[in-house]
């Protein structure tokens, strides 16, 4: 025996197991732009329905789909827009965002996503970083007066040559001259078409941006088209089923995960309501007889709270997707049990890798798909590393998550420097976030690098005090943040949400709920009950002004 045996004689110790794995899969990617694939789809499903809006009652076959498509695409020709240019929207989930979607791609144009939520200051940035020369926007939304806060931005905004508000006459001009133009030069478009490489950039979408101002991430077709396609094969997508998608477009959640994933399928979009609506929702499952859903566990929390949840015929559910945010175990087991979704899977990812880097799959456990984000996609790595060495820590040890493959972004638009802090040389994007992989490959994610509490010394998760705080029969929902603390340096605040009619709680209670069942250090030294947390338009909730605002309540002490 060479080779394995120790001076004294024994066996070496065998080496743990590296923190990597990598997704193999017999499909290809697709070498197609988001375009070509779109024709593609069209020319084999045509008379299939391929959009739904259900406010409005509008629907599309992907023949109607693609020729709307086509007809926009030639307007933006017609109006100066080619390969290359920035074409900013700014509205709501609503059909003329998918059409601008796929508009933009037939042509080249990048499309820069601009969060519904923003506000003067945010959009006169992200249209001038982004060098946007065309938006297309809601003239208003929620109360929000689009359409002032453009004027107000505008005169700042050197390179925004042309606005378009939808529901105008310029939306309906730009339609007009679409097709006017693809009447007169029917051969414009395709020539543009084929001008493009899969590996163009093709979107831009904006980090939150925790500090400072957010960061363009730049995706190309090649990033998009493949996430959405392989996301949709292992939610085993085809042409039969119907996707309600009521989460925003203006985030990958919605225009990859939704749009790409259903028509590199043949499947339907549904959207349900401008905005989250819990009931509309699922007035909109029941009459599209719709078979995913999608939300972040927030949106299935309220949809599970819906007064009239009974009465709603779900039948039709087979799959859909939760993400975002780490799924409590026993709203996994809701949505399992009270809405059908028997095949629903957890997804991971981030903006900068388009987005999803590990999903669970229809045959894993609930264990699986609540303690755990999945396996590695097809075609990408995932590893884990400890992030002061770079190094990749065994199977079982806690590091960051690092994935690498055709989903990272192009890098962060005119931002190398950024670009650099966040893709290393061997172009793994470090995500930031605190993984584990077990011995199946399997990612748990246990929080932010930057979410960790450091109590007295003691590294604390929220996630777990989070996930054992939910198990008391009167909270809906908890959320777990640090605050300054002389003695220990942090201490621990619980946020907690309470179930319609449950009793009165306090620290006091809280803490006896935890004594003897979590780490004393563990146990949350103040409770703040709220009626809802702070959250992002896409369903996050929003640590950083948690933190703030805890701050200022433990002060007022």
């Amino acid at each position: 025996m060479t080779g394995n045996v120790s001076r004294s004689g024994g066996l070496r110790d065998v080496p743990r197991v590296p923190s990597y794995t990598s997704g193999t899969s017999g499909v290809p990617l697709l070498g197609d732009t988001i375009g070509d694939s779109l024709d593609r789809t069209a020319a084999l499903h045509g008379g299939r329905e391929a959009l739904v809006d259900v406010p409005s009652g509008r629907r599309w076959t992907y023949a109607e789909l693609v020729s709307d498509v086509d007809d926009l695409a030639h307007g933006l020709l017609a109006g100066g827009i080619g390969k290359g240019d920035r074409v900013g929207i700014w509205a709501p989930n609503r059909p003329e965002w998918t059409l601008i979607q796929y508009a933009t791609a037939k042509i080249g144009a990048i499309l820069v996503n601009i969060n519904p939520a923003y506000r003067t200051h945010e959009l006169r940035y992200v249209l001038e970083q982004a060098g946007v020369r065309l938006l297309v926007s809601a003239p208003e939304f929620k109360g929000s007066d689009y359409a002032r806060m453009i004027e107000e931005a505008r005169p700042e905004c050197a390179g925004l040559e042309q606005v378009t508000l939808l529901d105008s006459p310029g939306w309906n001009e730009l339609v007009d001259a679409g097709r006017a133009a693809r009447r007169d030069r029917p051969d414009d478009l395709a020539a543009a078409q084929a001008a493009l490489s899969p590996d163009d950039p093709i979107n831009i979408q904006y980090t939150s941006g925790t500090t400072g101002f957010p960061k363009g991430a730049t995706l190309s077709h090649h990033n998009i088209l493949n996430n959405g396609y392989f996301v949709g094969e292992l939610c085993h997508y085809t042409e039969q089923d119907r996707v309600c998608i009521p989460v925003p477009f203006y985030h990958c959640f919605g225009m990859v995960m939704g749009n790409l994933a259903s028509t590199t399928h043949g499947a339907t979009m549904v959207i349900p309501a401008p905005s989250f609506d819990p009931h509309a929702t699922l007035e909109a499952v029941q009459a599209e007889r719709c078979t995913s859903l999608y939300g972040v566990p927030t949106m299935f929390i309220a949809e599970l709270a819906d007064p009239d949840f009974d009465s709603f015929d779900l039948s039709s559910l087979r799959t859909g997707i939760m993400a975002g945010s780490p799924c409590p175990v026993e709203v996994m087991k809701q949505v399992i049990e009270h809405m059908g979704m028997s095949e629903v899977s957890i997804c991971y990812g981030m903006t900068e890798t388009s987005p999803v880097s590990l999903q669970t799959r229809s045959d894993d456990s609930i264990d699986q798909r609540v303690s755990t984000v999945g396996r590695v996609g097809p075609h990408l790595e995932v590893k884990i590393v400890d992030p002061a060495t770079g190094l990749t820590v065994p199977r079982g040890e806690p590091g960051e998550l690092c994935t690498r493959g055709y989903s990272v972004m192009l890098g962060y638009w005119n931002q190398p420097d950024k670009t650099g802090e966040a893709i290393d040389a061997a172009r793994w994007m470090h995500t930031g976030d605190i993984g584990v992989m077990d011995d199946d490959g399997y990612v748990a994610i246990t929080g932010r690098i930057k979410d960790v509490v450091i109590r007295g010394g003691e590294n604390i998760y929220p996630r777990e005090i989070e996930e054992f705080l939910y198990t008391h029969p009167d909270v809906l929902d908890a959320q777990v943040v640090g605050v300054p603390d002389r003695k220990y340096g942090e201490e621990l605040m619980a946020w907690i949400q309470l179930r319609d009619g449950a009793e009165p709680l306090d620290t006091a209670a809280v803490r006896a709920f935890c004594e003897g069942r979590l780490a004393h250090y563990k146990i949350p030294r103040y409770v703040h009950i709220v009626d809802e947390f702070p959250m992002t338009v896409t369903g996050k909730v929003r640590k950083v002004e948690m933190r703030e605002r805890s701050v200022a309540l433990i002060e007022g002490l």
